[in-house]
């Protein structure tokens, strides 16, 4: 009977793992619960209105269409029976395997305050980004009918929680949002008065980079204009505002940069995890006590990059997958021993606008300019397809030399929502 392996998640480490047993005697199954693939790294430019959903999310059936030996079920898992070997799916479906990749990712995490969801979300799904960019759009239409300036203040601050470099990312874009692209389309607000507030509660920016790019980073964020508040922990998320430190800010639109979750998937088979919900593996990346179970990207954790653990970040998610992969293939040549995983770091990379961003790797180091223009080119080299790789590349160039956002469009809701929306 042929080997099947069932591969949950279809995120980079995922597909990472389906694209290294190509040609393998296996029949593969992937379950993801939306029908995409998404490019997570520049998803906070479909947020701020640089970037169409279609141009960094590819459906997977597509991208599996002449792999025969692959089936794509989209379906959410409930449980997984450890000793039967089956994956419940929450329609009362079920899957049989031989062995199994769970690769589910991570969500927002709020340490221990859930309740802020509502008023500060988060950026990790394609529904995530459109539902921000309305969000902003919104506010600033609101903003553009609103005589009271204390609440027209309120509409036009933007506060985002976490100085990480998605928190750092999206500040930026949303800086030149309102300073550069929006204004001439305004009549009665001046976008450029818009506020722009980073709150972290670390001591920098970047904590992941070297102190000399963290400090470069801050000072690029603060020559576009926008407030970087440091050691300043929010204590409170409301359709008010936020409160951090000792500090009340009135604002209409607060995102949610600080923290991530991993995906109950260490809970659906039992498996001991961390404070953030990460199952905790074995060097070779599989469950403690089933070899036949492989947990990998943000869904583990391992310390296997010079004795720390391994980052949350793309490049981490498809090694592991490709590890996994080449694992199962030497399983198939009937060689058992455990092969341990060794995470190769390629670096850090964060852009802060359109004309500056900061590398790290680590032999060598970069900032302004330069570094935008590789961050560039390292982000669509790694986009699926010629024609993505020309659509946001010609996108980018649009925006640099017009400063028009062809992407700002306000989706989802209903039309009273423009009364009601609470953001």
């Amino acid at each position: 009977m042929t080997h099947h392996v069932v591969i949950v998640g279809a995120g980079f480490g995922g597909l990472g793992a389906a694209h290294g047993l190509a040609g393998a005697d296996v029949k593969i199954t992937i379950v993801d619960q939306r029908n995409h693939h998404l490019f997570q790294p520049l998803l906070y430019q479909v947020g701020t209105a640089s970037l169409a959903t279609s141009e960094i999310a590819w459906p997977i059936r597509h991208l599996m269409r002449k792999r025969k030996e692959v089936t794509t079920l989209l379906g959410a898992v409930s449980a997984v029976d450890t000793e039967r070997r089956r994956v419940s799916l929450d329609d009362g479906g079920s899957l049989e395997y031989d062995t199994l990749v769970l690769a589910t990712g991570a969500r927002h995490a709020y340490f221990g305050h859930d309740e802020w969801e509502p008023y500060a979300p988060g950026l990790k799904t394609l529904e995530d980004a459109t539902a921000i960019r309305r969000r902003i759009l919104l506010s600033l239409e609101r903003a553009e009918r609103e005589s009271d300036p204390e609440r027209r203040a309120a509409l036009m601050t933007f506060v985002i929680v976490g100085g990480g470099p998605t928190g750092v990312e999206l500040a930026g874009a949303i800086a030149e949002l309102t300073n550069q692209n929006l204004p001439p389309e305004f009549r009665h607000i001046d976008t450029r008065k818009a506020r722009v507030v980073l709150i972290e509660a670390g001591a920098r920016v970047l904590p992941a980079f070297t102190e000399d790019l963290s400090a470069y980073a801050k000072r690029s964020l603060e020559r576009l204009g926008i407030e970087v508040h440091l050691g300043r922990p929010v204590r409170e998320c409301s359709a008010e505002g936020v409160v951090y430190g000792d500090q009340r800010l009135a604002a209409k639109v607060i995102l949610w940069a600080a923290g991530v979750r991993a995906s109950a998937a260490a809970a659906w088979a039992g498996l001991p995890a961390d404070q953030a919900g990460r199952a905790k593996v074995e060097a070779d990346l599989t469950a403690p006590g089933h070899p036949e179970i492989f947990v990998i990207g943000d869904t583990a954790t391992i310390n296997a990059w010079q004795g720390k653990p391994v980052p949350g970040i793309a490049p981490a998610a498809k090694q592991q997958g490709t590890h996994v992969a080449r694992t199962i293939r030497a399983r198939l040549d009937g060689d058992f021993a455990p092969r341990i995983f060794r995470y190769v770091h390629s670096g850090n990379l964060a852009t802060i606008g359109k004309s500056a961003a900061v590398i790290d790797f680590g032999w060598i180091k970069m900032r302004g300019g330069l570094a935008w223009w590789i961050w560039g080119l390292a982000h669509i080299y790694f986009l699926i397809g010629v024609r993505n790789r020309l659509a946001v590349a010609l996108n980018w160039l649009w925006i640099h030399t017009t400063g028009s956002r062809n992407a700002c469009l306000i989706t989802q809701g209903n039309v009273g929502d423009r009364h009601t929306d609470s953001s």
